[in-house]
């Protein structure tokens, strides 16, 4: 297993974390799937991961759009700051899934997997969607705090 539930931050509002619960198992479901392809380089292997990675940019997507509409009802002030987080993850999902795709270099995925993705997922809960919930959940934003 690539990331542990009880690993990851909870925040102040369980609609995010119902989310972030649903990505840990999209993510490892998905690593799972690269660890086969890696031990077995098969066509439908290969599919697999296609469709199971194609399925996680669309899960993403909605969870982050999610988040942002949120965001925008309540005028939360750091939001330029979060969506552009979202951005690039989003961004960088698509570059290794393309690279992945010319590629078929099993290494790509791996690489990003275990080296990239936890971090920046536990990160990002720590940071923005903490600040972010705190501030769905009371109204105050760090922002405005002196």
């Amino acid at each position: 297993m690539l990331i542990e539930k009880n690993d990851i931050p909870i925040v102040a509002m369980d609609f995010m974390n119902s989310v972030h619960f649903e990505d840990v198992e999209i993510i490892n479901s998905l690593f799972e799937l690269i660890l086969r392809c890696e031990n077995e380089f098969t066509n439908e292997n290969i599919l697999a991961i296609d469709e199971a990675f194609t399925q996680w940019i669309v899960h993403t997507k909605e969870h982050f759009r999610g988040e942002e509409i949120k965001m925008e009802e309540m005028r939360f002030a750091p939001y330029p700051f979060h969506k552009m987080e979202h951005d690039n993850a989003l961004r960088l999902m698509d570059e290794i899934f393309k690279k992945w795709r010319q590629s078929r270099d099993i290494m790509v995925l791996k690489v990003y997997f275990i080296e990239e993705l936890p971090q920046w997922f536990t990160q990002h809960i720590a940071g923005m969607d903490t600040v972010t919930a705190m501030f769905f959940k009371t109204g105050l934003s760090p922002c405005s705090m002196r």
